[in-house]
């Protein structure tokens, strides 16, 4: 790798809405993990020993067809270095009670190398997946979290479990059902946050922010991180206090040919992720003006290869990062460098499986973007 030895330095916001690096407040490098599929538990142990051997900082596991834990735990007993978060699980079906006490016993058996992600997921889902109501998702998802640290409170023995929000009301919790003591009682909570109402909830409440994979710097630096402040601000927080976890499109190759496959599998991801009327403003700030219209027409009517044609290599340089094997690491630091706590690799899954000996190339970027 030709990276050069590289200290990542926060910004906060002003109040003229400008940029400034965060006196004296130097961080090593940012973290690089690998965001999971659906993996049977042993697959999910095996996954885990190559990830460490071969360099990443941890594993990110979402919700879709299977729930994270017992993948995690599967992870855990297979690793010693490893750190695990949820990218995301879904809040609202899980009373915060059930999610402080899945948290903590995996904080707990991994010796503190466990976090969990929360999202609110979209109405349908929530509404007709799981049964239960979706209303003014952002309020509900600062209860939410206020409940959880409630109940994480109450775990540590600092109070008693006694809280009073708009949505949630918690207030028993009888020693013989506490959980068992442990050590690792710093838990922290990161939100995935798109709009602004949610980003200043994250601002207020969350450790950290997953940002969507559908992203611009431009998007990251003049909409996400003023709206985190605005909500830091009412808690009297610094934007350097919430970590980015950024899950990057990352299409490494050293030939076009090589780039191919992953870079159509980005196209047609970022198609989809784009037709979503919630994500037109990613197309619209960056100049691109009813591209979300024109994709969500041709959603409707099934052309799916139409809804990838209209996404053009001028977008794609936006919303992903490709180079070549040694080139990689450099790309995303002079990107992220500033602003992220950690990258998430979206595609080497696919990667990996097509090409397994990948890993070792993977692992490379992972040390590199680590300062390893």
């Amino acid at each position: 790798m030709n990276l050069l030895p590289y200290t990542r330095r926060w910004h906060f916001l002003v109040d003229d809405g400008s940029l400034k690096n965060t006196p004296g407040r130097e961080e090593p490098w940012m973290d690089f993990d690998f965001m999971t599929g659906n993996l049977s538990w042993s697959e999910s142990a095996e996954l885990a020993q190559g990830l460490q051997q071969s360099g990443f900082s941890g594993m990110l596991f979402t919700e879709t067809s299977q729930v994270p834990w017992m993948m995690i735990a599967a992870a855990a007993m297979a690793t010693d270095e490893l750190q695990f978060s949820t990218g995301i699980a879904v809040a609202f079906p899980r009373s915060p009670m059930v999610s402080a006490q899945v948290a903590w016993e995996l904080a707990g058996n991994t010796q503190g190398r466990f976090r969990l992600g929360l999202g609110s997921q979209v109405k349908g889902h929530i509404v007709r997946r799981y049964g239960v109501p979706f209303d003014k998702p952002a309020r509900r998802m600062k209860d939410y979290v206020e409940a959880f640290k409630a109940c994480i409170r109450a775990f540590r023995g600092d109070e008693r479990l006694q809280y009073e929000g708009d949505y949630y009301r918690l207030n028993y919790l009888p020693r013989t059902w506490s959980p068992p003591a442990h050590a690792y009682t710093d838990i922290k909570v990161d939100l995935a946050a798109v709009g602004p109402y949610m980003c200043r909830v994250a601002g207020e409440v969350a450790d950290g922010v997953h940002v969507h994979p559908m992203h611009s710097t431009k998007y990251i630096k003049e909409r996400l991180l003023p709206e985190l402040a605005i909500g830091a601000k009412r808690r009297e927080r610094q934007v350097s206090d919430i970590e980015l976890i950024v899950p990057v499109f990352v299409i490494p190759g050293d030939s076009p040919e090589e780039r191919a496959p992953l870079l159509a599998r980005a196209r047609s991801q970022i198609a989809f992720y784009g037709s979503t009327p919630n994500y037109a403003f990613q197309f619209d700030d960056l100049g691109f003006d009813g591209t979300t219209e024109k994709l969500n027409e041709l959603m409707r009517a099934g052309d799916i290869a139409g809804m990838t044609e209209i996404i053009t290599d001028e977008m794609l340089d936006h919303f992903t990062v490709s180079g070549g094997w040694d080139d990689v690491a450099d790309l995303l630091t002079a990107r992220y460098g500033d602003v992220a706590t950690r990258l998430v690799t979206y595609l080497a899954g696919e990667s990996i499986r097509s090409e397994p000996p990948n890993l070792a190339k993977w692992g490379e970027i992972a040390a590199a973007v680590r300062g390893q």
